[in-house]
């Protein structure tokens, strides 16, 4: 059987279909499609940056458009959703719990996630603290003191933080809610009170063999050196597992103009056939966050999208090259620039202090009414009434360079 010959926006159509990305939402979200979005992505990334909306939510509106952000919160109470070290800090399927389980434990080869030395040296006091949520209930940091009065900083995190912090690592407790996206932990029997490591755990390698596979849907085309990312997992051997995968049909492989070989997942396969003359079509615009799945492994996005992208918040700001949060820019399958912006919410306006176009993009009126409509619905989410324009591309919003009305669009 001849290999399938794919164009690069066909791998990239393939790669978007399968990240739920490719095209608009059909109609209005339901508070399930939280759990079955990131059953879609396998995980969502967490991270506690809200220049504008937290990640997590952002991830979640470029996939299902306007939704009340307090679904996701709920989906975490309700036990649908849980949190663990995956990618990095992620939400996702409880479901899933085994896939993590082994991670928990281990602690110790979780890296800086876990000091050992420092739940040894407190043994003491956590025991305390286990027992204080065992007959109290469930905690969150903030509900302990901190000795030093005036210690600020990670170095200086409280000693219940730090216990929690390794508590949780070590699946001793589960974060069963966030308040103010804060944690609140619960101890893991009493989250999971029917789970049994002896019954129910898997090995590391029976984990691993579903993450992969996992990475593999959830990518829906992928050159195999891109599939460990996605969980931080160690590098598979690489040919066997294809060669074995090919066997059973999960994935076949297909040849991407400037890629050359890579494998499709079967799902994208059925979505590729299915679709009117064999060609998906890209119809959505959109703002991603610098944690979606699409953009956090940055050699892929840079491989496959020919999109290079680096998060800056962490450079001091004279030595960035775009800003301190800057969004990657979605439009028709094309990742086709980024803007550095700040959602304003007692004024309610988001100011765009400045927008970039990748070089080879060229200002059309569709160009120009997919980012308008995508900067617009992502602000009105955040109840923005007004856009604040400060640095535009030459030609971009012509005679709107200074802002708009959201509501006179």
């Amino acid at each position: 059987m001849p290999v399938l010959q794919l164009s690069l926006n066909e791998a990239r159509h393939l790669h978007l279909a399968a990240q739920g990305l490719l095209k608009k939402p059909r109609r209005r979200a339901r508070p399930n499609d939280i759990l079955s979005t990131i059953q879609q992505m396998s995980l969502l990334q967490i991270d506690t940056i809200n220049v504008v909306a937290r990640s997590p939510y952002l991830v979640l509106f470029s996939r299902l458009g306007s939704y009340p952000q307090h679904w996701l919160d709920e989906s975490l109470r309700s036990g649908e959703l849980m949190e663990y070290w995956a990618h990095e800090a992620c939400f996702l399927p409880r479901s899933d719990f085994a896939l993590v389980r082994h991670r928990m434990l281990n602690p110790d080869k979780m890296g800086w996630k876990y000091h050992r030395a420092w739940m040894e040296e407190h043994a003491g006091s956590i025991a305390e603290l286990v027992a204080h949520i065992g007959q109290n209930g469930p905690v969150r940091s903030a509900d302990f003191a901190h000795p030093r009065k005036g210690a600020s900083g990670w170095w200086e995190w409280k000693p219940h933080k730090r216990h929690l912090e390794g508590l949780f690592t070590a699946g001793e407790v589960m974060v069963v809610e966030r308040r103010n996206f804060h944690r609140v932990y619960d101890l893991t029997r009493r989250v999971m009170p029917h789970w049994d490591d002896e019954r129910d755990a898997l090995s590391r390698d029976a984990a691993e063999a579903i993450m992969l596979r996992n990475s593999a849907r959830s990518l829906g085309i992928f050159r195999p050196q891109w599939l460990a990312d996605y969980y931080r997992l160690r590098q598979p051997a690489l040919p066997g597992l294809l060669a074995a995968w090919q066997e059973e049909g999960l994935v076949v492989p297909v040849d991407v103009e400037a890629l050359g070989e890579m494998w499709l997942h079967r799902d994208a396969l059925a979505q590729l056939e299915s679709a009117p003359g064999g060609k998906l079509t890209a119809s959505h615009s959109a703002v991603l966050s610098p944690f979606d799945p699409v953009v956090w492994d940055r050699k892929r996005a840079e491989q496959l999208f020919n999109f290079s992208y680096r998060l800056e918040c962490y450079t001091p700001a004279p030595k960035r090259q775009y800003g301190y949060f800057v969004l990657p820019l979605l439009h028709q399958g094309k990742l086709v620039g980024r803007m550095d912006s700040k959602m304003h919410r007692k004024s309610r306006e988001l100011e765009i202090f400045a927008l970039w176009l990748e070089d080879e993009v060229k200002i059309t009126r569709g160009l120009e009414q997919g980012l308008r409509r995508a900067i617009n619905d992502f602000a009105r989410w955040q109840s923005a009434d007004r856009i604040l324009c400060r640095r535009l591309p030459e030609g971009l919003f012509v005679g709107q360079e200074r802002g708009w009305e959201i509501d006179a669009d």
